[in-house]
């Protein structure tokens, strides 16, 4: 049996890492120059894009520790069941890798997740040891994010959190009883206990001096969770609805949603009622309004029908032609929180739109130069020399202001 290379460690558990959805990928089709005679490649390689609050796009080297996983979740493709290649980094190689491609510019951080091997103790042991060797042994200061193991010993999430900058807790399904369900080895009940004691650290760490070998902050970008979207039968407002409870309830930065793809296995059949990747982008389009625009949930909702998104359009769109008598907003007039309801203004559009109008009156045309798409905006908004009269109320305006082709950049709103 030929020794498994690091090269081809790399390749299997980069691509294994793909299903962990807590960071952006280019989205570029795969080539490679060597069958080609070209130059560079994009094949897996294990590097991801993430970005900064600031809109700094930083690159990461993504990888699982294991797909090897004593669990056998029903939804996962590196289940104990699954027939997939199986490889396994030790804590020095991933060391190595790390700091291999941070020296060449490669990369800007680790984003490090794994299968559950032996134990969750024994395998968040080896994951701390990885940040710590990163962190004191070769002076690392880039990026770090944990995905961390939910009943893992609070000792060793403590000590995960002086050594990378988030961590991550997934609470796998929208529901307790899909979780139960499909993974019934795990308990819903020991997730929320975990995040629960992480957002109890952070906020303990939070402006606390620390000893000047160890980072100055526990966690310093929070922590995050993931959410399979698609592998049970819960609605858009059920997934919207545990978002909800887990910002309030835990702080955190951001819930991922993950679009469910069938496994290949003629023995598992699970339900997808709405095309998987389409739905989870409107998910984060709908978490986005509820976040920063000022919606409530149900608002976001009753722009679908039965609890689920329109996937047709965006949804402050869907519930702005299901609420067309909050149109014509004057743009020389409203406040902040009616412009952000106006479909096609984001919330730098409006930060202009306010600057703007301190200074003059706004026509149309001002108008068109500080938003993105002014046919879109068009019905729903009056200027000075503007407004859109019948339009806001005419049976077509869905056709008018909807997407025109499949093809078309996919926009936040």
């Amino acid at each position: 049996m030929a020794k498994t290379t690091l090269l081809d460690k790399l390749a299997i558990l980069s691509d294994a890492a793909k299903y962990d959805a807590s960071c952006s990928s280019s989205g570029s089709a795969r080539r490679d120059s060597s069958k080609t005679k070209g130059i560079g490649s994009t094949e897996g390689s294990g590097i991801c894009h993430a970005y900064a609050p600031d809109g700094r796009c930083i690159s990461l080297l993504k990888i699982l520790m294991t797909n090897f996983c004593v669990y056998d979740c029903v939804y996962c493709v590196n289940r104990s069941s699954s027939n997939v290649p199986r490889a396994r980094f030790s804590v020095e190689e991933v060391v190595k890798l790390t700091m291999e491609f941070y020296k060449r510019n490669y990369i800007e951080g680790l984003f490090l997740s794994s299968g559950i091997i032996q134990s969750s103790d024994y395998t968040m042991e080896r994951m701390v040891e990885i940040a710590r060797k990163l962190r004191m042994d070769e002076k690392f200061a880039g990026y770090i994010h944990l995905k961390t193991i939910p009943d893992a010993s609070p000792g060793l999430i403590e000590q995960a959190g002086l050594f990378a900058d988030r961590l991550s807790i997934n609470i796998e399904m929208p529901t307790d009883l899909g979780l139960s369900e499909l993974a019934p080895e795990k308990d819903p009940r020991d997730i929320r206990r975990s995040m629960a004691h992480l957002r109890s650290k952070i906020e303990e760490h939070k402006g606390e001096k620390r000893d000047r070998a160890k980072p100055k902050r526990f966690s310093p970008g929070g922590q995050s969770t993931q959410m399979i979207v698609g592998a049970d039968a819960s609605s858009d407002d059920d997934v919207l609805a545990r978002s909800e409870n887990l910002y309030g309830s835990y702080h955190l930065k951001r819930v991922y949603y993950s679009a469910f793809s069938p496994i290949p296995d003629a023995s598992i059949h699970l339900p997808l009622a709405k095309p998987p990747l389409m739905r989870e982008h409107r998910l984060y389009q709908a978490d986005w309004l509820m976040r920063f625009y000022g919606f409530d949930r149900s608002e976001i909702v009753s722009g679908g029908e039965e609890g689920m998104l329109d996937l047709g359009i965006d949804p402050k769109l869907a519930w702005a032609l299901k609420n067309r008598a909050s149109f014509p907003v004057n743009v020389n007039r409203a406040d902040r929180e009616l412009l952000l309801r106006v479909p096609g203004f984001g919330t730098k559009a409006v930060g202009r739109i306010l600057s703007t109008r301190r200074h003059r009156t706004l026509r149309l045309d001002d108008v068109a130069k500080l938003c993105q798409s002014i046919a879109k905006v068009r019905p729903f908004i009056e200027a000075l020399d503007w407004t859109p009269g019948g339009l806001t109320d005419s049976a077509g305006l869905r056709g008018v202001v909807a997407p025109k082709t499949k093809t078309e950049q996919l926009s936040l709103f």
